[in-house]
C-alpha cells in the first residue's frame, strides 16, 4: 500500500463560503517555577455549574465575537447542554463587581494531558492583568492534580494576534501546526458579516 503525500508548498485555494486558519498547538510540560500573577482582590473565579444556555452563548459571543468563535454556537440546546455537563469538563467565570468578564474551560477527558479548551476575556477587561491572573488560576488547578503530565492549548490566525505571545509568556511552548477549514459562521447568520474584518468574508459571485 502506497502512502499518498500532499505537497503543501505554494498556494491552496479555499472554497467560497469557507474560512481557513493556521492553528498552533502549544504545551506546558511542568508547572511554572514562579507564580504567573499576584493576588487580585478585585477578581473572583466562579465555578460555572450547569450554565444557562442563553447566558452561556451570550458570554461566549462577548468574549469571542471579535474573533468569530463559533464552536459552541453551532450546537443545538441538547448538544451544548450535554457537552457542558460532561463530568471531565470544568467551566469557570472570572467575576468583577458581580459581573462575568470572561470564560475559562478546562477539559480533563485525558487526566494526564488536560486541555485549556476555552480561555478569554470580554474586550473591556483586556489589558489590566486579568488575563494573566485567569491563566494563573488555570495553571494552579491543572498542576495541582497528581496525574497531570502535560497541559495543552491551541490557537489560530483567526484569534487575537497577541494570543500566542501571551501563552508563551505563561510557559507554553509551540509544538505543532495544522490547517483548519470550516464554514464561515457569518454566512449562516451566527455573526454579522462585518465581524472580524481581519478575516474577510468571501461569498463568491452574486447570482
Amino acid at each position: 500500500m502506497h502512502e499518498t503525500l500532499i505537497d503543501l508548498n505554494g498556494y491552496t485555494d479555499i472554497p467560497e463560503g469557507k474560512v481557513a486558519f493556521v492553528v498552533t498547538f502549544l504545551e506546558m510540560l511542568k508547572a511554572p517555577d514562579q507564580p504567573l500573577s499576584r493576588p487580585r482582590p478585585d477578581l473572583v473565579l466562579e465555578r460555572w455549574h450547569e450554565p444557562d444556555l442563553e447566558e452561556y452563548r451570550a458570554l461566549f459571543r462577548q468574549v469571542g465575537g471579535d474573533w468569530i468563535w463559533f464552536g459552541r454556537l453551532t450546537l443545538d440546546d441538547a448538544g451544548l447542554a450535554a457537552l457542558l455537563a460532561e463530568p471531565t469538563r470544568e467551566s469557570f467565570r472570572p467575576i468583577v463587581d458581580g459581573k462575568p468578564v470572561g470564560i475559562l474551560e478546562l477539559d480533563f477527558a485525558n487526566p494526564a494531558e488536560p486541555e485549556l479548551a476555552y480561555f478569554g476575556l470580554i474586550p473591556e477587561a483586556i489589558g489590566g492583568g486579568a488575563g494573566r491572573w485567569l491563566m494563573a488560576q488555570a495553571v494552579e488547578r491543572v498542576w495541582s492534580r497528581p496525574d497531570t503530565e502535560r497541559f495543552w492549548v491551541h490557537t489560530c490566525t483567526g484569534d487575537s494576534p497577541q494570543a500566542i505571545g501571551f501563552y508563551m509568556s505563561c510557559g507554553f511552548k509551540p509544538y505543532k501546526r495544522a490547517i483548519e477549514v470550516d464554514d464561515d459562521p457569518r454566512l449562516s447568520g451566527l455573526y454579522p458579516k462585518d465581524k472580524a474584518p481581519h478575516v474577510p468574508v468571501i461569498e463568491g459571485p452574486s447570482e
